[in-house]
């Protein structure tokens, strides 16, 4: 996909103030703590195409006001992804300045998960 220049600097600018994961430290994180709650922020439609297996679904547009009902414990380990791991990184930066100590974007996202063969549910 193709994103517009301003959108990549938004990103940029922000992934300093955030924690990234790679898809394997992602993997391993889960399979080592069954309490780290996997998120997808993405679309609605891009998430009944299939997802992580696991996951739970906040889309992105939702997911400052719908958090704290989902996951009220702001020490609760959070792993957020999206598509390629831009828009994750957007909405990492709001849960921690909403209070959530324990976030990390997932780079790569759904589509490097995916290639990887790694479980997901279509």
């Amino acid at each position: 996909m193709d994103h517009s220049a301003a959108f990549l600097k938004i990103v940029e600018d922000t992934k300093p103030k955030v924690r990234e994961c790679s898809i394997a430290e992602a993997k391993e994180r889960m399979a080592g703590n069954p309490g780290v709650r996997l998120v997808d922020i993405r679309e609605d439609r891009e998430w009944a195409l299939g997802h992580i297996t696991g996951a739970e679904h906040i889309g992105k547009g939702v997911i400052e006001r719908d958090i704290e009902g989902k996951i009220p414990d702001k020490q609760t380990e959070i792993i957020l992804y999206c598509g390629g791991g831009y828009r994750s990184v957007l909405s990492a930066d709001a849960l921690q300045r909403m209070g959530y100590v324990n976030v990390c974007s997932m780079d790569g996202g759904w589509r490097e998960w995916a290639s990887a063969g790694y479980p997901v549910d279509l």
